[in-house]
């Protein structure tokens, strides 16, 4: 299986809500770095699993829609609490959403919340 991987930093804020979470449950921002990984088992006549100039274009326009943006009052996140899992998984929705390609068989989003903390969410592309 290959894998090809990209990454992002960006900026956003939330606040976790239905719990006692003490400052976690107030405003703030965290550096995040998401990661995109892609799998397959076969490569292209260009010896490529995927463009990777596709890949970077696509996760720049989602990180766009997320930077600089406090999580709670988007869309995706309304009724649920913005954890780095449900973070994770929404990504995930997304990203599958934009890619356009058969060989791809797996995509895994990782998403740093810090140095020390980070989810994971992966799925088989259908």
């Amino acid at each position: 299986m290959y894998s090809l991987t990209v990454s992002r930093d960006f900026i956003a804020q939330h606040y976790l809500v239905g719990g006692d979470w003490g400052k976690e449950n107030f405003l703030h921002s965290h550096y995040y770095k998401v990661e995109v990984c892609l799998e397959g088992t076969t490569l292209d006549h260009h010896g490529y699993l995927v463009d990777i100039v596709d890949i970077e274009k696509n996760l720049d326009e989602m990180i766009d829609h997320f930077a600089d943006k406090t999580l709670n009052s988007l869309p995706t996140f309304q009724n649920l609490n913005p954890s780095i899992e449900n973070f994770c998984r929404i990504f995930w929705e997304q990203y599958a959403k934009r890619i356009n390609t058969k060989s791809i068989e797996f995509l895994t989003i990782t998403l740093w919340e810090n140095r020390i903390a980070r989810a994971s969410f992966r799925r088989k592309l259908s």
